[in-house]
């Protein structure tokens, strides 16, 4: 039995209300300079790390919201996502004196060969879905130099952002 806050057309109708609403309210957050580039700053952090969290939308949420802050907006994504990375990188350094488990399997040997054998150019490839974060835990698990790796994994990102960006900016200016 629908209530009365809810709108005609029952419970999807009232969800898909919400949504909406929700939606809206974050674009507008967004939209207030005083949020916005700290909201990609922290989502792009978050989403370099293990978490399962894209940056995508939001930077192309706030690029589209206001074009005027793209460059801002993409070395600040760039600046959240390479720190993420840096700190899977930390997490695998530390992980290598803790976890040895996998270290005979072939699967394990094949691929510490091939970074190793990259060495922090392998970090290029950071800003890849799926396989980006843990590439970066890996390098640091192996002992790859930190600071070529964090240059990189910059390069890489800011790549990712800008490449990624315009071309969204073009397909939906268009």
């Amino acid at each position: 039995m629908p209530s009365h806050s809810q709108p005609a057309g029952g419970l999807c109708a009232y969800t898909e209300a919400h949504m909406e609403l929700w939606i809206n309210q974050l674009l507008s957050l967004l939209a207030l300079p005083e949020y916005s580039l700290g909201t990609v700053f922290v989502v792009s952090f978050i989403s370099a790390t293990l978490v399962p969290l894209g940056s995508e939308p939001v930077v192309f949420g706030l690029i589209k919201l206001n074009p005027e802050l793209y460059w801002q907006v993409v070395f600040v994504a760039t600046a959240g996502n390479t720190l993420g990375g840096a700190l899977d990188w930390w997490m695998g350094f530390g992980a290598h004196r803790v976890i040895d488990k996998y270290k005979h399997s072939e699967h394990h040997t094949r691929a510490l060969a091939w970074l190793e054998k990259l060495g922090p150019k392998a970090c290029l490839l950071a800003w890849l879905p799926i396989v980006g974060d843990p590439l970066c835990a890996v390098a640091g698990w192996l002992k790859l130099p930190f600071w070529p790796c964090l240059v990189y994994m910059t390069i890489g990102k800011f790549a990712r952002y800008s490449l990624m960006t315009a071309a969204l900016i073009g397909v939906f200016s268009g």
